[in-house]
């Protein structure tokens, strides 16, 4: 089958989907539903519709429960208004994307607290020898001119003696 004939009809679906949750489905079960998602397989037998829930974990159990006993009367719908000889099953599926994404901006929160923490402490900080405890070879042709009595070593320029 078409590919892009599929992804038209999963975004349709969403569609469908989206609308009956807002106007026509009015189970007490439901919760704040937003359907992020739908595919559809390619031969157009199954479409898998991706939501999230907007509250506790038993608002989400109470939610998948609405969406399991509404899910014939959604399927017609979206039948109706496809237009396909043969409607896809419907699953619904809670898309677990939008709690991962909130804990991953708690990680990076805490881990700027952690850096601007850092940065607080090393603003006095001095360095506990040198600030550039490298030798150079100038150095070191500096070191043996001084050693021989030269003023400058053997005819190169080089950085002056520390």
């Amino acid at each position: 089958m078409d590919a892009a004939r599929a992804r038209k009809l999963a975004d349709r679906i969403q569609q469908v989907v989206a609308e009956m949750l807002e106007r026509r489905i009015k189970d007490p079960r439901l919760g704040f539903v937003t359907v992020t998602d739908a595919k559809v397989t390619a031969d157009l037998s199954d479409a898998t519709v991706y939501y999230t829930v907007f509250g506790s974990e038993t608002e989400r159990a109470g939610t998948a429960a609405a969406l399991e006993s509404a899910k014939g009367i959604i399927r017609s719908e979206v039948g109706r208004q496809t237009g396909l000889r043969h409607t896809p099953t419907l699953t619904f599926v809670h898309d677990p994307l939008p709690d991962t994404a909130r804990h991953m901006d708690d990680l990076l929160a805490i881990a700027k607290a952690k850096d601007a923490e850092i940065a607080r402490q090393a603003e006095g900080a001095k360095f506990a020898g040198d600030a550039d405890p490298y030798r150079f070879a100038e150095d070191l042709d500096a070191e043996t001119a001084e050693e021989e009595g030269e003023d400058e070593p053997s005819g190169r320029a080089g950085r002056p003696a520390r």
